[in-house]
Parts: C-alpha cells; sequence; structure tokens
C-alpha cells in the first residue's frame, strides 16, 4: 500500500511515518542530499522528509497520475527543490539520468496499492464496491483486470491466484470463471466478488475476511506487474544510492517482503568463498542492515490506521560500491 498522504489524525496516514523518517534522515542532512520516492503517492512521507531537511532535494516518481497531480499540489510550498516524474520505479535509473543525478543520498520505495486507489470505486481495486475490473495503477497502460480474466487459460489463471494469492481453491475459482465468462464476459467487481465466494467450500468463507480478497490481489499484482518491477527496480536503486546514503522499503505482502529481503541481505553478505582463510576485498558486503529482519508498525499506529497493519519495514546502508 503506496504512501496514502496526510499526517497522523488527518484521515490519511502515511505508514511508519516517524520510523522512515528517523532511519533516513542520517544520509539527508547534507546540502544537496537527494533523495528518490519511487512510489510518491500523496506524497505524505517525502513531504515529512523535506521538511526535516531544508536543503534536501526531492525526485519524486510514480505510475499513477492522478497520484503525480495531487502530490504536485500537496508538494509545491516546496517550490524548486522537488522534481517529479510519470514513471514505474524500475526506470528510476533512466529519470536520474535525465536530471543529471549519478547518485542519491535515499531511496524510499513504499510498495503495493494507496488509500485513494481503494477509496475510488471506479478505479476497481476494491471487493467492497462496484465497478469495472480495471485495477491499473498506471491508467495510461492498456491490459486490465477484466482482460486477464476473459483471455487467460484456466491454467494460468489458476498459477496467478495461486502464486501471487497464495489462494488454496485457485484451481476451483479458475474453473469458476472460465463457466462465468463463456456465457458472458466477467467485467465487474462484484460480480467476480460473489463468484468467487460460490467457488469456494461454505466453511472456509466464515473465516479470513473476504473470501475475495486473495484473487483481488493476485489480480492486481499481474495487471501491474509488481513483482516483476520490483525484483528489477531494488538492486537498481541500491546501485544509485552513494556510499553512506540508505534505502527503505516498505512492503503489504509476503511475496514483496520475500523479494526485498532476499535482496537487500543478499547486497549485505560477504561473498568470499568459505575455504579462503581472509575475506576479499571484492566480496565485502556493500550494504549494511539497519533493520532486524522486517519491523511492523506499533499497535498504537495500526489502531489509528488498520490499513497499515500488513506493512513490513526493511533498510539498509551502503557501505562499499562494488
Amino acid at each position: 500500500m503506496a504512501d496514502t498522504g496526510g499526517r497522523p489524525g488527518s484521515g490519511h496516514t502515511p505508514v511508519m511515518l516517524d520510523r522512515i523518517v528517523e532511519l533516513l534522515s542520517p544520509a539527508l542532512s547534507e546540502p544537496g542530499a537527494v533523495l528518490v520516492d519511487g512510489t510518491l503517492g500523496l506524497g505524505g512521507h517525502a513531504a515529512a522528509l523535506l521538511d526535516a531537511h531544508p536543503r534536501l532535494r526531492l525526485v519524486g516518481v510514480d505510475r499513477d497520475t492522478t497520484a503525480l497531480e495531487r502530490s504536485r499540489t500537496r508538494l509545491a510550498p516546496f517550490g524548486d527543490r522537488v522534481e517529479l516524474a510519470h514513471a514505474e520505479y524500475d526506470d528510476i535509473p533512466a529519470v536520474l539520468d535525465g536530471l543529471g543525478v549519478r547518485e542519491v543520498q535515499a531511496v524510499l520505495l513504499d510498495l503495493g496499492v494507496s488509500s485513494p486507489q481503494l477509496d475510488e470505486s471506479e478505479r476497481g481495486f476494491a471487493y467492497s464496491q462496484d465497478a469495472p475490473l480495471d485495477m491499473r495503477m498506471d491508467r495510461t497502460q492498456g491490459r486490465t483486470a477484466a482482460d486477464v480474466l476473459n483471455t487467460y487459460s484456466v491454467s494460468e489463471l489458476a498459477r496467478i491466484l495461486r502464486e501471487y494469492g497464495e489462494e488454496r481453491f485457485a484451481g476451483r475459482i479458475a474453473q469458476a470463471v472460465a463457466r462465468r465468462r463463456a456465457a458472458a464476459p466477467l467485467d465487474s467487481t462484484r460480480d467476480l466478488a460473489e463468484l468467487v465466494r460460490d467457488a469456494i467450500p461454505a466453511a472456509t468463507r466464515r473465516t479470513g475476511g473476504n473470501p475475495a480478497k486473495r484473487t483481488f490481489q493476485a489480480l492486481r499484482i499481474e495487471v501491474n506487474a509488481e513483482l516483476e518491477i520490483l525484483a528489477r527496480a531494488l538492486p537498481e536503486a541500491v546501485d544509485r544510492v552513494a556510499v553512506g546514503g540508505r534505502i527503505a522499503v516498505l512492503s503489504y505482502h509476503s511475496l514483496e517482503d520475500r523479494i526485498t529481503k532476499r535482496t537487500l541481505s543478499g547486497l549485505a553478505t560477504d561473498t568470499t568463498p568459505e575455504d579462503l582463510p581472509v575475506p576479499l576485498p571484492d566480496h565485502r558486503p556493500q550494504l549494511r542492515l539497519l533493520t532486524r529482519g522486517s519491523e511492523s508498525p506499533t499497535d498504537e499506529e495500526n489502531d489509528a490506521n488498520p490499513r497499515a497493519a500488513s506493512a513490513r519495514l526493511r533498510a539498509a546502508e551502503r557501505v562499499r560500491r562494488p
């Protein structure tokens, strides 16, 4: 769930705001420091960091044009300290090259779907409201959730639901989709939610929240290529962080967190072959982990902002260039 904007108590609260400011601030105090917020959303995290560091420059990236326009208004008081770009966050290197920036002092990635995307029913992200099956974060791209449901093979649908939604009844749901679309295309969030509910065993519906939750997550990940983009973006983002700079990543489900953990932990590991008596300089860790495992929001934050409950935060500092 990308940045939701606002301050605590304002209705839309950036997830783990104080902790992110604490983790990134040591790298941002010098004049000319550059922060890349690769999932800008409504700019809540970015605004807090710009407030905290008056000489900080922000490069804000988002694939959602609506979010960019809203954050442009929100961040206007910071003037020419802010550069915004409409792009996927795996395009961060190209965005920085276009601005003539080789290294940055911090990168923030707040993954997933934002509260405004969930709250705007016409976007099709929410199973609680009837809307077209869209789910595109970038509405300038072509493929929608309806396209996926109505054109993918049953086996491919089942794979997506199983892998991206961790859905136990993926096969049953995929078969139900196939039966439904043989009569008429499936294009409504309400119809999909009802189809999923009817496709799974009755006993399963009584626990674990809305039974369509995992199917909607899987479709959203597929439509927006979220895991592929993250797997490409993280190493590229780390590569642009200067020595002493920091990166922080907020994940909202285990698949995102697994990729983040693997990437950051791999770069924080000495890769000297075990049979050598001393570490090799070129194999020393490039990163130092700043969090022990992943950190979660406090109970107080979860009470104030229930959508933060699934968040997992990992952060690291660059200690060496390869």
